[in-house]
C-alpha cells in the first residue's frame, strides 16, 4: 500500500508535502460563493486604493503575499505561506543538510524562541541554549517576524556570519553572539551497545533514509551482540518529519496490524498505513524514551508500538502534535502548507494537543547547572500551548556506530536517569523470563 502512495505523494507530518494539482474543496452553497465573493470584492477594493493612494508606490507582489500570509495565519500554528525562497527551503531541510547554525526555532507567545541547539553545531559551541529569546538578526527585530523569515535570514553560505540578540531569564542585559554559519548535516540515527547485549539507537528527526539508516543500526547492533536482549529506542526532542519514514520505523518492529491512519474533510485525504512481516524478526524487547520535544513522527511511532504492545513507552507527555500538513505547490514557486488531516494510532486515539502518555512516568533529573532557573520546566513547550493549535474534539474508533565502554555506559546513565530506568527494565525482563524458565 505504502509502496503504491509513494508513487504521487511525499508525505511528512512534522511537515508535509503533497505533490498534486489542487482541485479546491466541495462545491460551496450559492450562499458562501457570494460571501466569498463579496470579500475578495473588499480585497480587491482594499488594494487598489493602497496602490492609488498610498505615500509611496506600493509592490503589489508584497502585498498579496502578506495578505495570503495573514490568511493562513489565522487558521493553525502549522499552516502557512511560503514564498518561493521559503519552499526551496522547506525542501531542503528534509534532506537533512544545509548551511546554517543549527537550531530548532518556534514561535512562544508572539516572541522568536529556540527550542533546542544541535548538537556540536555553531549554536551549541557559542553556548546557545533552549528557551532563549531572539530578539534581534543582524540588528534586526524579530518582533512580528515569521518563523520561515527568521529560518532564511539565519542560515546562509558556510563562514558567513550573522549576529543574534538574545534575551535569557537570569541575565539583565542581552546577550549578542556572532555566529559563524557552517554546513549543519543532521544524522538522523545514532546507536551504540549500552551494555553487553543491550543496545541503544537514538532518532533525532525522520528524514528520506531514516528507515534504511536504522535497518543498519539494528543489524551492527544485532552482529555485535548475540543474542541482542533488548533495545532503547530513544525519540526524545525528536520533532518529527517525514510519515513514510515512521511508517517504515515502526513497521520494523511490527509484522501486523494498522500502525496508523488519518482523517479529514476530503475521501483523498483519509489513508491507512499497515505493517508487514519482516523477513528479518526484531522480536527482542523495546523502551521508547519521549519526552515533551517529542512531536508528530516520532509520537506516530511511540502510539504504534505502544498500542500493539510491541513496546514500553518511559518518560514524560509528548508535545501533542496529531495534524498532517499538505504543501501545495502554486504557479510562481511558492506554496501552501496547509493542515489537511488529523492522524490516529492503531486503536484510534487522536492526539492532538494531548501527545502520547508514558507507561511509565519518568521526569528527567537534570545536573543542577542544567536546573538553574527552572529552565527545564520553562522549556516544556507543547502543542497544547501554541496559540490557535487545534482542540482534541473527539477520538476516532477504528551516524555511524560508535563502540561504549561499560564505563562510558555507566558515566551515560549516571547523568540520564531515563535512559538508566530503561536500561534496568529491560535487564529487569530477563531475568523474569529466566526466572520462569528454570521454575
Amino acid at each position: 500500500m505504502l509502496k503504491n502512495r509513494k508513487r504521487t505523494i511525499v508525505l511528512i507530518v512534522g511537515i508535509s508535502f503533497l505533490l498534486l494539482g489542487w482541485s479546491g474543496l466541495k462545491a460551496k452553497t450559492n450562499q458562501e460563493n457570494s460571501d466569498i465573493y463579496q470579500y475578495l470584492k473588499l480585497f480587491s477594493d482594499v488594494l487598489n486604493i493602497v496602490q492609488d493612494n498610498y505615500v509611496e508606490k506600493a509592490d503589489s507582489k508584497k502585498l498579496i503575499y502578506g495578505a495570503v500570509t495573514g490568511m493562513l495565519r489565522e487558521l493553525d500554528p502549522h499552516s502557512s505561506f511560503l514564498k518561493p525562497e521559503d519552499y526551496k527551503e522547506l525542501q531542503i531541510e528534509t534532506k537533512g543538510k544545509f548551511g546554517g547554525l543549527g537550531i530548532e526555532i518556534s514561535i512562544r507567545d508572539g516572541v522568536l524562541t529556540v527550542v533546542s541547539p544541535l548538537e556540536d553545531t555553531p549554536a551549541d559551541k557559542a553556548g546557545i541554549q533552549a528557551n532563549d529569546q531572539i530578539v534581534k538578526i543582524d540588528d534586526q527585530p524579530t518582533q512580528d517576524m515569521s518563523l520561515m523569515d527568521a529560518v532564511q535570514k539565519m542560515r546562509g553560505p558556510k563562514g558567513t556570519k550573522v549576529k543574534l540578540t538574545i534575551i535569557r531569564k537570569g541575565e539583565r542585559k542581552p546577550l549578542e553572539f556572532e555566529l559563524v554559519r557552517d554546513i549543519i548535516a543532521i544524522q538522523s540515527i545514532k546507536y551504540r551497545t549500552l551494555d553487553t547485549g543491550y543496545g541503544y539507537v537514538r532518532i533525532s528527526s525522520f528524514q528520506s533514509g531514516t528507515s534504511a539508516d536504522l535497518r543498519k543500526a539494528l543489524d551492527a547492533l544485532e552482529e555485535q551482540n548475540h543474542p541482542l536482549n533488548g533495545l532503547v529506542l530513544d525519540l526524545r526532542n525528536d520533532p518529527g518529519g517525514l510519515l513514510d519514514q515512521a511508517v517504515e520505523v515502526s513497521d520494523e518492529f511490527l509484522d501486523k496490524g494498522l500502525i496508523v491512519y488519518t482523517g479529514g474533510r476530503l475521501e483523498s485525504q483519509k489513508m491507512r498505513f499497515e505493517a508487514h512481516k519482516n523477513s528479518k524478526p526484531r522480536d527482542y524487547p523495546i523502551v521508547v524514551l519521549v519526552n515533551s520535544g517529542s512531536a508528530s513522527a516520532s509520537e506516530i511511532v511511540a502510539g504504534a508500538l505502544q498500542d500493539h504492545k510491541r513496546a514500553l513507552v518511559l518518560g514524560e507527555p509528548t508535545f501533542g502534535k496529531g495534524s498532517v500538513q499538505t504543501v501545495i505547490p502554486l504557479n510562481d514557486g511558492s506554496a501552501l502548507r496547509l493542515t489537511t488531516s488529523l492522524y490516529y494510532t492503531p486503536s484510534g486515539r487522536s492526539i492532538q494537543a494531548k501527545g502520547i502518555e508514558p507507561d511509565i512516568l519518568v521526569k528527567r533529573e537534570l545536573p543542577p547547572k542544567e536546573d538553574e532557573d527552572n529552565t527545564e520546566e520553562m522549556r516544556r513547550i507543547r502543542e497544547k500551548d501554541l496559540p490557535r493549535h487545534m482542540e482534541n474534539k473527539k477520538t476516532e474508533t477504528p551516524e555511524s556506530e560508535v563502540s561504549t565502554t561499560q564505563a562510558e555506559t555507566q558515566k551515560m546513565s549516571a547523568q540520564d536517569n531515563q535512559l538508566r530506568r530503561a536500561l534496568d527494565l529491560l535487564k529487569g525482563y530477563k531475568i523474569m523470563n529466566q526466572s520462569i524458565a528454570n521454575q
